[in-house]
């Protein structure tokens, strides 16, 4: 019996080892490029923002292969990286934060544009908050409500235009998915080019747009667009397959079909599933209304599912699916506020 205690003893001790000597990480560049092998010649699976929490798993001379909260591994550089322990991971959560709600900004080294520009930021990027004492106590450091003075990652501090800036935390508190706010959100990315992988602001896949609309909505949904298609209530979308593209059956279906639709819902394109495969989700967008959708396809535009339309999406893909997220509660999609990779969670 003893002997028994003893050992569980060691592996309890072992375990607890193991578990304070995870490598973690904070991501330092405005979004890092994060590839399926050590090598800049491997395709770009995603891309992480600044400010992400990451787990180190792998090592191969400059390149690190990290977890991001997806959890997606894949690889990037050491310099798109700040290793931290686990109690530097634990006051960074803590510690208070700007997220950039810009499209594009940049942190400079003096509250002047034309001054040194030490980092440029994205929409999503998160920095700390600098502090000053004053005789009333602590608060943010602003100038004239134009300038907020920021820490990066990586410790350097410079400061960044107010105005492209929101309290993360109070942010994250207010934040909820709404029809008009995901419509709104995804509008703001109109015109950006097409980037297999990408996930920010300078440039989107079909689902990083998703990824990247929700996430600036408060919520934080898998990566790609086949996990996506797992999360919120289907919506009965009737379809006769064998229907030819260029036939009145098939516009006619199509009028019928968008009818069940309602603004901010997913739309799921794809093979469906035969005798011989599976489904095969290969695209998603964001349904507007008036059987119109707003999707990345080489770049960020609305697309008309009506044949006829000026605007129509052809496409040799079939409109397999809709599911609506709104109200929904399901696991894969979790408010930014309780994410533990953003937040320390009471426990």
């Amino acid at each position: 019996m003893k002997r028994g205690i003893l050992i569980l003893g060691a592996i309890l001790i072992t375990l607890a080892a193991a578990g304070q000597g995870r490598r973690m990480a904070v991501t330092a560049l405005s979004e890092v490029q994060l590839r399926e092998t050590p090598s800049y010649t491997a395709e770009m699976g995603t891309q992480a923002l600044m400010g992400t929490v990451v787990e180190i798993v792998g090592s191969e001379s400059y390149w690190r292969q990290v977890v991001t909260p997806e959890p997606y591994t894949a690889w990037c550089t050491e310099l798109g990286l700040v290793e931290m322990t686990a109690d530097q991971i634990n006051e960074y959560k803590a510690a208070p934060k700007y997220i950039c709600v810009a499209q594009h900004s940049a942190v400079y080294s003096q509250p002047s544009a034309k001054s040194e520009r030490l980092s440029d930021l994205s929409m999503g990027n998160l920095l700390r908050i600098v502090y000053v004492q004053t005789k009333k106590g602590e608060k943010p450091s602003v100038k004239k409500k134009a300038w907020a003075e920021v820490q990066l990652p990586d410790g350097r501090k410079g400061w960044s235009p107010y105005a492209d800036l929101a309290d993360f935390s109070v942010w994250a508190e207010k934040a909820k998915q709404s029809e008009q706010g995901i419509i709104n959100t995804a509008k703001q990315f109109l015109g950006v080019p097409y980037l297999w992988g990408g996930t920010s602001s300078k440039g989107l896949d079909c689902s990083g747009l998703v990824r990247l609309t929700w996430m600036m909505n408060g919520y934080l949904l898998p990566r790609n667009a086949g996990q996506q298609a797992a999360l919120g209530r289907e919506i009965i979308m009737e379809a006769n397959h064998n229907v030819a593209p260029d036939s009145d059956g098939f516009y006619k279906e199509m009028l019928t079909r968008t009818r069940n639709l309602k603004p901010g819902d997913l739309i799921y394109f794809g093979t469906p599933e035969s005798r011989w495969k599976k489904e095969s989700i290969t695209h998603v967008g964001i349904y507007i209304g008036d059987g119109r959708f707003i999707h990345a396809s080489q770049v960020v535009r609305i697309n008309s599912l009506i044949p006829g339309s000026k605007d129509y999406y052809s496409n040799s893909h079939k409109l397999l699916k809709a599911r609506r997220l709104f109200d929904w509660r399901g696991e894969g999609m979790t408010p930014i506020k309780k994410s533990s990779a953003y937040f320390l969670q009471n426990q």
